[in-house]
């Protein structure tokens, strides 16, 4: 055997350390920043609402006594005393209601004992019907007493009992009684001493806070800054007055009710049921137990619980439903939704006085992100109007394949305009978003079939949802075939073609659509072709293909006009020029093409002697 060689064997320098891998750069973003600038406010909200809730009150109070104050100006009263006197009557109605709440109560409270018999009485009709409540509780003290026992452990002696001490404070004085009496008060009566001192300057001196708000806001764009604050001004005091107006009807007529049925301190209940309206959503509904409650503590039947629950719930979507929407409309701007959401964290974050300012605070925040260009997500997120363009919710739906979306949105629309306008408005820019994707390789093979699958089904829905046609075409121009609907070579060119035969066919036309040139897509016998129109949507077709089809139909079809739509195709453009080049009749929309159309139609002349431009 051959003796290895030994400068092999022998182990030579250690390889050198690959070099470290560089570290992955990351873009800079400005999602990190932003987030702690949120977090950063919600501290300092959060820990200053002694301050802050004092402050908001105020303004939010000095926006529902601001009209007052300037009705009192009209009246050439003076300043101070207007604003004043608008002060002291706002705060004199709060402790009248305050003073009538206290009273109810006292009552209440007094005729308490009567209802005991009453309670007892159902009790015992509940264990006699069915005895169930017996069995439920004799269930309960089975399973306590069967629950096992620590064992206790022999003793040899028994320990000694502890010997009970009862330690005894000394009788508080004078002062120290009023003290314990004040503490509590003093926080709450100042309070309102603060909110009451600042409403009174906030009123005073509303022009030059307005003009400071401006100068910190933005005094190189006067014209937004104001229309920023007008329009939280409007909002806030029409939605303070308005739902102030509202509640306190709402109140009048349960307290009213509630007298009928013969529930005791209907007062109270009905000033209840007003100021608890004033939280969102379910404000009248814990304003309703309480008068449950006490209606089967009088009541020796079932009948005064089942009115009162009929009543709140009724009352409640009439007020919901009905009164509020026609009233309000859209002046608060906020989405269902953002109120749910503003009142869960303002709840969180302030405790009820939270609860009671969250739609006037997000209502702030809405203006904000309305008229400040870095904060519009705001306004996207919390405000009412639509997320998306008409046109972009039929694109996403037609790409998700919704054709229950599409034909919704369809008969929203058709609602409010005909049935070409709303396909030129809506599908027609649907079309154009689904090119611009198609030129950016962005649109999968299998969501462009969802999307020709989809908008052929709203085609052949839209058949029920026709127009009445103004006046019909001449009857050779409603026999099938009498105009030829033919799409470019574009991948969404059929589908303007079939669009536009929708238009055609529910103005009275004879229609056939095909593909190129050849025979077309229908059954049945055909009548000659009276007019061909071609569609093409911009980025489908290029011009050589436009005019190599115009010849096409001219050897084909000859003396047939023709009419292109070449929707919102630039006037400068290669196809558009391609087209006039070519003779035809142009339409840049659909409604131009309709009319193109019935123009043609109305001609006495035979087809063929149509002269083209």
């Amino acid at each position: 055997m051959p003796n290895p060689d030994p400068a092999a064997a022998m182990p030579g320098p250690p390889p050198p350390p690959p070099p470290p891998l560089a570290a992955p750069r990351v873009a800079p973003s400005v999602a990190g920043p932003a987030a702690l600038q949120a977090v950063a406010l919600v501290a300092v909200l959060y820990f200053g609402r002694e301050l802050f809730m004092p402050l908001v009150v105020a303004v939010l109070l000095a926006f529902v006594l601001a009209p007052l104050a300037g009705l009192l100006r009209q009246l050439h009263v003076p300043r101070p005393p207007a604003v004043l006197l608008s002060v002291g009557l706002a705060f004199a109605l709060i402790l009248g209601i305050g003073a009538m709440l206290g009273r109810q109560v006292s009552l209440l409270a007094e005729n308490l004992p009567a209802y005991q018999t009453t309670v007892q009485g159902k009790l015992a009709g509940l264990r006699a019907a069915g005895g169930w409540l017996d069995r439920l509780s004799g269930t309960l003290s089975e399973m306590r007493h069967a629950a096992p026992t620590a064992p206790v452990a022999p003793s040899a002696a028994p320990e000694p009992r502890p010997m009970l001490v009862e330690v005894r404070a000394p009788e508080p004085g004078a002062l120290q009684t009023l003290r314990d009496v004040a503490e509590p008060l003093l926080g709450p009566l100042a309070t309102v001493a603060m909110v009451l001192i600042l409403v009174v300057f906030i009123l005073l001196y509303r022009e030059d806070l307005r003009d400071r708000l401006i100068r910190l806001a933005g005094a190189r764009d006067l014209h937004r800054t104001m229309a920023a604050m007008d329009d939280a001004a409007y909002r806030l005091s029409r939605y303070f007055l308005a739902q102030t107006a509202m509640n306190a009807g709402f109140g009048v007529f349960i307290a009213v009710a509630l007298w009928v049925i013969g529930v005791p301190n209907p007062a109270l209940w009905g000033a209840v049921a007003g100021i608890a309206r004033f939280i969102p959503f379910i404000g009248a509904f814990l304003a309703g137990i309480f008068p449950a409650v006490l209606a089967v503590a009088v009541d020796p039947g079932w009948g005064m619980l089942v009115a009162v629950l009929g009543l709140f719930a009724v009352s409640e979507l009439l007020m919901g439903q009905v009164l509020e929407p026609w009233v309000f409309g859209h002046s608060t701007g906020l989405s269902p939704i953002a109120i749910v959401a503003a009142a869960t964290f303002w709840t969180w974050l302030w405790g009820p006085v939270g609860l009671l300012l969250s739609v006037p605070l997000t209502v702030c925040l809405v203006v904000l992100g309305r008229h400040v260009e870095k904060l519009a997500f705001l306004e996207v997120a919390l405000g009412d109007q639509p997320a998306l363009e008409p046109e972009e919710q039929f694109y996403q739906r037609a790409l998700a394949g919704d054709t229950d979306a599409l034909i919704e949105q369809a008969e929203k629309c058709l609602k409010e305009k005909p049935l070409a306008e709303y396909i030129d408005a809506v599908a027609m820019p649907a079309l154009r978003l689904a090119q611009l994707d198609l030129a950016r390789g962005s649109l999968a093979e299998d969501r462009l079939e969802r999307f020709r699958a989809s908008l052929g089904e709203l085609v052949e829905d839209l058949e029920e949802a026709a127009d009445e046609p103004a006046a019909l075409p001449p009857l050779g121009w409603q026999a099938p075939g009498a105009v030829l609907c033919l799409g470019g070579r574009g991948p969404l060119d059929g589908l303007a073609a079939a669009l536009l035969s929708r238009v055609l066919t529910a103005q009275g036309f004879g229609v056939q659509q095909g593909g190129m040139i050849g025979p077309p897509v229908g059954s049945g016998p055909m009548a000659p072709p009276r007019l061909a129109c071609f569609c093409f949507v911009e980025g489908g077709s290029s011009a050589a293909t436009a005019r190599t089809l115009l010849r096409r139909q001219r050897r084909r079809l000859p003396g047939v006009p023709a009419l292109a739509l070449a929707w919102q195709a630039a006037p400068t453009g290669g196809l558009v020029q391609a087209l006039k080049a070519e003779g035809a009749l142009l339409a840049a929309t659909l409604p131009e093409a309709l009319a193109a159309a019935v123009e043609v139609a109305g001609e006495a002349a035979p087809p063929a002697a149509v002269r083209l431009p």
